[in-house]
């Protein structure tokens, strides 16, 4: 999911990469908190608005697709094929899907049902996700074998997760299923369907907006109630495949105008894309639900989609127009070590539940205090990544 060009790297998308990665790591530690201001929530499936919660999930979504163009550039400047592409893609997206499912299922786990209980589970689970899919190329003195063994420990504690779990309620308790795809799961399939789509189409620019078009349409059918046709979806709501290849034409757009040296045009393509889709998004609003994050309503997702467009240029602007960079070296690694930073809290919290230092006093997790604890434990997350960077351990699919 992320890019690079060689000497040519778009700063811009790995800060922008870090920023929304700082605060889904925030606005994820409001359960720990009380007195949350309300326009920083979620909004209720059936309440018609967005949080600003609402607004991160897209945005990396969005992110994804931004980054393919210059993904695939650099594979097939290496001389790659379509089939080694797309080996690497369904790889990466496969990973991505298991760590979902694995994550998802711990949303519903019942440990009075298990032979160990839900935080020890979730730190299992994260200590195979890192024996798995950890970075092993810093470490090839381990040999190969050492190196097989510890991927083989990883996938039999995967296994012995599933064997030993159970979810819902006593006495129906069952075993690990899709109750819904979770974060990285939702990731991994949009993103698998949208490179397909970029590669077969060649990357152009145009058959992208049509490509965009079809799942705008796609969206609006899986509300729309005057046939009893089951909505037709590419596994996931076309809410996300839409999202990732908005950043594909925003992507696109931004190599093209590179190779021809006028990024001016990709400024103006930018406003004018987020100009028309917000509005969009805002004609919608009165059709099928409003804005609903929770229910992916084609309103909800053109706006959010906007807003990472605008979010997006303006930080292209600062960082690569303006060189003014140094903002966002506190935040810096969490664009490069992106899934070691959105995995670390699933450790970091059973640790604290154990020792008893997640509850804190009232008076520290409620109103503005709270909010500034949350934005510390973003830190304390983005330092422990960085630590691990430094001993060259981070997570790479």
């Amino acid at each position: 999911m992320q890019q690079n060009l060689g000497s040519k790297r778009i700063v811009s998308i790995d800060i922008f990469r870090a920023l929304v990665m700082f605060l889904m790591i925030f606005v994820n530690d409001f359960w720990t908190l009380s007195g949350v201001p309300e326009w920083l929530q979620h909004k209720d499936a059936f309440e018609d608005g967005i949080g600003f919660s609402d607004v991160i999930f897209p945005a990396f979504l969005f992110i994804v697709g931004l980054s393919i163009p210059f993904a695939i550039k650099s594979r097939r400047d290496k001389l790659q094929s379509n089939t080694t592409i797309l080996k690497h893609v369904f790889k990466r997206a496969f990973a991505l899907i298991i760590m979902g499912f694995f994550m998802v299922n711990f949303e519903n786990i019942n440990s009075e049902g298990m032979i160990i209980n839900k935080d020890l589970w979730e730190i299992i689970m994260v200590f195979a996700i890192f024996l798995v899919w950890l970075n092993y190329k810093p470490f090839k003195f381990l040999g190969k074998k050492s190196i097989a063994l510890f991927q083989s420990t990883g996938i039999v504690l995967f296994v012995f997760l599933a064997l030993i779990y159970q979810g819902g309620l006593v006495p129906n308790l069952e075993w690990m299923k899709v109750y819904w795809w979770g974060i990285l799961g939702l990731i991994g399939w949009a993103y698998f369907f949208n490179v397909i789509i970029y590669i077969y189409l060649g990357g152009k620019f145009f058959a992208l907006v049509i490509a965009f078009i079809v799942f705008q349409l796609l969206n609006v059918q899986e509300f729309f109630s005057a046939t009893q046709i089951t909505p037709f979806k590419l596994i996931v709501s076309a809410s996300m495949h839409a999202s990732v290849c908005a950043g594909m034409i925003i992507g696109r757009m931004l190599l093209n105008c590179q190779k021809i040296n006028k990024t001016y045009l990709f400024i103006i393509g930018s406003i004018i894309f987020t100009f028309v889709i917000i509005v969009y998004g805002f004609a919608l609003r009165p059709y099928w639900g409003g804005f609903s994050k929770i229910r992916a309503t084609p309103s909800w997702i053109s706006v959010c989609i906007g807003i990472s467009a605008l979010s997006f240029l303006i930080i292209y602007i600062i960082v690569d127009k303006f060189n003014f960079r140094i903002w966002a070296k506190p935040i810096k690694i969490a664009g490069t070590n992106t899934l070691t930073c959105y995995v670390m809290p699933y450790l970091v919290y059973p640790i604290m539940i154990m020792t008893g230092t997640l509850y804190l006093p009232e008076s520290i997790i409620n109103g503005n205090k709270g909010l500034l604890k949350s934005l510390l434990f973003s830190f304390v997350i983005i330092g422990i990544v960085w630590i691990l960077n430094k001993l060259k351990i981070k997570l790479k699919i």
